[in-house]
């Protein structure tokens, strides 16, 4: 199973392998999707080095780069309890380390780790009312832990249900993002990384995938069919379905 082969990669402290690569590509797209500026070669650097190398002229955010070292503590975290079933627990536990210690955190209305105090939107579309925010989760998990078997088409449901959900005040994306991996992970799914370049596609997806569920489906399987490639270039064997 991939899952085994990228927690012996993670045990073995083994660089420039698979689990390598990986955490570099999801923390720099995930992020990168949701604002950061970091490049891909520095969000590699402070991995790899635990440092940033900016030009002479240049800047980098703290939040960027504390969100960055945060999404690899996550996708650790992700890793060590991807067998689990998923729930609140872990989904608050991702949103606690991926927003710990950024500016976001120290204001008391944004409740890290905890769901959303305040109402908000994803682009024009409503979400859930933070009064009925645990209850919808809990109905989410209920419908999704309920099914005999779990297919691709399952977690990318789950993914699109959750973020209009959108449970916790910012992060919900990126939080998304790592429950689509870890379920795919546990159900032995190949996993997929969503590119920064495909944002515009991801994004009509989500607003799309009650009409045309399609549209969100295609984007996260070419994402797929990229990341096989890339796990084919470690290891020649099949490692999950697609």
């Amino acid at each position: 199973m991939l899952l085994d082969l990228l927690q012996r990669e993670y045990a073995a402290k083994l660089k420039g392998g698979l689990y390598h690569k990986t955490q570099i590509k999801f923390a720099y797209n995930s992020n990168r999707i949701e604002g950061s500026k970091l490049t891909e070669e520095q969000t590699r650097y402070i991995f790899e080095t635990n440092t940033i190398h900016t030009g002479e002229k240049e800047t980098a955010n703290v939040d960027d780069i504390l969100e960055t070292v945060n999404h690899f503590a996550c996708f650790d975290y992700m890793l060590s309890i991807a067998k689990q079933n998923l729930s609140e627990v872990i989904i608050k536990k991702f949103h606690k380390i991926l927003k710990s210690g950024t500016s976001d955190s120290k204001r008391d209305w944004f409740n890290v780790g905890a769901y959303k105090k305040l109402p908000n939107t994803v682009g024009s579309i409503e979400t859930t009312p933070p009064k009925k925010v645990k209850q919808e989760m809990q109905n989410l998990l209920n419908s999704y832990l309920k099914k005999r078997k779990i297919a691709f088409e399952d977690i990318i449901e789950f993914h699109c249900k959750f973020e209009k959900i959108h449970p916790f005040q910012d992060g919900n994306g990126r939080v998304g993002r790592l429950i689509m991996f870890k379920e795919c992970l546990k159900h032995n799914i190949i996993p997929f990384i969503i590119n920064d370049e495909h944002k515009a596609f991801y994004y009509r997806g989500l607003q799309e995938c009650d009409r045309i569920r399609e549209y969100l489906l295609d984007t996260c399987r070419s994402a797929q069919d990229e990341y096989k490639r890339v796990v084919g270039y470690f290891y020649r064997k099949p490692v999950g379905k697609g």
